[in-house]
């Protein structure tokens, strides 16, 4: 088996109590998912040491979860397309999008905290953009991160949405539909655990679109969604270290975290490239098609956040 980074002793200990983590089965693990890729024919699939073991640890070692989340993620390939691959990282629209600031992961703590991910929901033209690049970018962002910080896959992940800039033509870009699919492949495939939402310079309007989610949501994940009035307040949410400058903090600026997160995706761009070839091949799919309709007459399940 390849080397799998090894984690510290807190995030180990973390990893043990709460994923159910035994470093003495991983390896078996990472082996039993390799051999039943490769009886799944319809399947085109990563299967870097690295990446395995972060899936394990996003489904808390659950062999059996890790195969339908492997499943819905490369089946989305096609039935999210328009989300998944509306820009593909190996190309220039993609850092072009990118450069706007609308989706960041913010700097890593020097304590153990969820990685915060940064939406900017109004900062795009939407004549010339919509609001899937948004998801698009996280979708790809997202591999890099649990590619290279085991904190955020043990530890997981929360979401800051800034609606400043928003407009009531930005905020009818959302629909039911699109929610489907945002929700799907945010978070029903990803390898992430997410710990809460927390929301910023909400306008009138959003309240609808909360709406429609909330339906989607447990309990727990609605009492983990957080409206704040101020930036202020999202200071007893994040380290200070953490949050960008704009925002009261001195984690740098918005355009220093682009930057970074640009240079990532050039560095990740022979990685990207084989991530392009994965997907699945529905003609040669054993057995029934999986449930990941998420069109109009789709249903899909109620999101968890852990």
């Amino acid at each position: 088996m390849a080397k799998i980074r090894e984690l510290t002793p807190e995030l180990a200990e973390i990893a043990k109590k709460e994923l159910n983590e035994n470093p003495k089965r991983t390896a078996n693990d990472i082996q039993h998912l390799k051999d039943w890729l490769a009886k799944e024919p319809h399947l085109r699939a990563r299967t870097d040491d690295q990446w395995l073991v972060a899936l394990l640890r996003g489904c808390k070692f659950s062999l059996e979860r890790v195969k339908e989340k492997l499943d819905l993620y490369y089946t989305l390939r096609t039935t999210a397309a328009d989300v998944t691959l509306r820009r593909k990282p190996t190309e220039p629209e993609f850092l072009e999008f990118l450069r706007l600031g609308t989706c960041l992961i913010l700097p890593k703590s020097s304590k153990l905290h969820p990685r915060a991910i940064l939406i900017r929901a109004g900062r795009f033209d939407i004549n010339k953009y919509d609001v899937t690049d948004i998801m698009c970018i996280l979708y790809y962002l997202v591999q890099i991160l649990v590619m290279e910080d085991d904190a955020a896959s043990i530890v997981g992940t929360i979401i800051v949405v800034d609606y400043e800039g928003c407009t009531m033509s930005h905020l009818t870009l959302v629909n039911p539909s699109i929610l489907r699919k945002l929700v799907a492949v945010s978070q029903d495939s990803l390898p992430l655990r997410l710990k809460g939402s927390h929301h910023l310079n909400v306008p009138s309007g959003v309240e609808v679109i909360f709406k429609l989610i909330s339906g989607f949501l447990n309990n727990k994940a609605k009492e983990r969604l957080k409206i704040h009035k101020t930036y202020e307040e999202l200071h007893g949410v994040l380290p200070k270290e953490v949050i960008p400058v704009e925002y009261g903090g001195s984690g740098g600026t918005v355009a220093d975290i682009t930057k970074y997160w640009e240079n990532k995706v050039i560095e990740y761009k022979d990685w990207m490239r084989d991530e392009m070839k994965f997907g699945t091949d529905e003609s040669l799919r054993l057995g029934k098609p999986q449930g990941v309709d998420i069109s109009n007459t789709g249903s899909f399940r109620a999101l968890e956040i852990d």
